[in-house]
C-alpha cells in the first residue's frame, strides 16, 4: 500500500492536477492525504459568504475523494510570497512527518502564480533523503490556468515524462472539479470542461489511451 500526499497550493488545484491519479490510488487501495496550501480569508477581501462557501466545497470534495487526512497550511490565497520561507518549511515539514508519504505530487515549479511556485520550493526542500526517507516517489502536476501561462522559456517548460491512465475515473474527476463554483466558467477560459477534456485527451494520446494525465517525475527510489 502507498501512501500518497497531493500538496495543492489552492483548492482545486489536487483535482486540476491529479484528480484521476488520486481516485485511481484511491481505488488500488493506497492511502491518500491532502495539504492545502492556502485558505480564503475575511481580512483579504472576501465576503464571509465567499469564505464559507469554499470551506463546505472542501468538505464536499474530500469526502468524494474519499481523503484519509485534510491538512491546512492557513496561507491566506495570493499572498505566500509574503511569508517567511523557513515558516512555511516548517509547516510542511509537519505535515510530512504526520503523513509520511512514500509518493509526493507537488505544482509545477515554472507555474506563474507565486503561491505555487512557493510551495513547490518549500515543499522540495523537505524532501532530502536523510530527512524523509520514506518519500521515495516526487512528481510536479500539471494545473491548468497555471502551468500553461508560464513564460514560453526552456527553464519554464512543462515536459511530462510519467502518464497516467485515468479513463476509468474521468468522469468522476469532472464531477468534483464542478463541486467548486466560481473555479469553472465556459470556453475559452482555461478551466472549462472543454478544456480540461481537451488536456485529458491530448495527454492520453501521447500515451495510447483515451484520458490520461501527466507528470514530471523528479525522483523515484526503488
Amino acid at each position: 500500500m502507498n501512501k500518497v500526499l497531493v500538496l495543492a497550493p489552492h483548492p482545486d488545484d489536487e483535482t486540476l492536477g491529479c484528480g484521476g491519479t488520486l481516485l485511481r490510488h484511491k481505488k488500488d487501495g493506497d492511502e491518500i492525504h491532502w495539504l492545502i496550501g492556502t485558505i480564503l480569508k475575511e481580512d483579504s477581501g472576501f465576503t464571509k459568504k465567499r469564505v464559507r462557501q469554499r470551506q463546505l466545497e472542501i468538505e464536499k470534495v474530500a469526502k468524494m475523494y474519499g481523503f484519509n487526512d485534510v491538512y491546512d497550511l492557513g496561507l491566506p490565497t495570493m499572498k505566500v510570497d509574503s511569508f517567511p520561507m523557513e515558516l512555511i518549511i516548517t509547516k510542511i515539514t509537519e505535515v510530512i512527518n504526520k503523513a509520511k508519504p512514500n509518493i509526493l505530487y507537488l505544482p509545477f515549479k515554472g507555474d506563474i502564480h507565486s503561491d505555487h511556485r512557493v510551495l513547490f520550493n518549500a515543499a522540495f526542500s523537505c524532501t532530502k533523503i536523510f530527512r524523509h526517507p520514506f518519500i521515495k516517489k516526487i512528481l510536479m502536476m500539471e494545473v491548468i490556468s497555471e502551468t500553461e501561462f508560464a513564460p514560453n522559456l526552456s527553464e519554464h517548460a512543462f515536459t511530462p515524462n510519467y502518464f497516467v491512465n485515468i479513463t476509468d475515473f474521468w468522469e468522476l474527476k469532472i464531477k468534483i472539479m464542478k463541486l467548486y463554483r466560481g473555479e469553472m466558467s465556459n470556453h475559452p477560459f482555461p478551466r472549462s470542461i472543454e478544456n480540461i477534456k481537451a488536456l485529458a485527451m491530448f495527454r492520453g494520446a501521447q500515451a495510447g489511451v483515451k484520458y490520461a494525465e501527466s507528470f514530471m517525475l523528479l525522483k523515484e527510489i526503488v
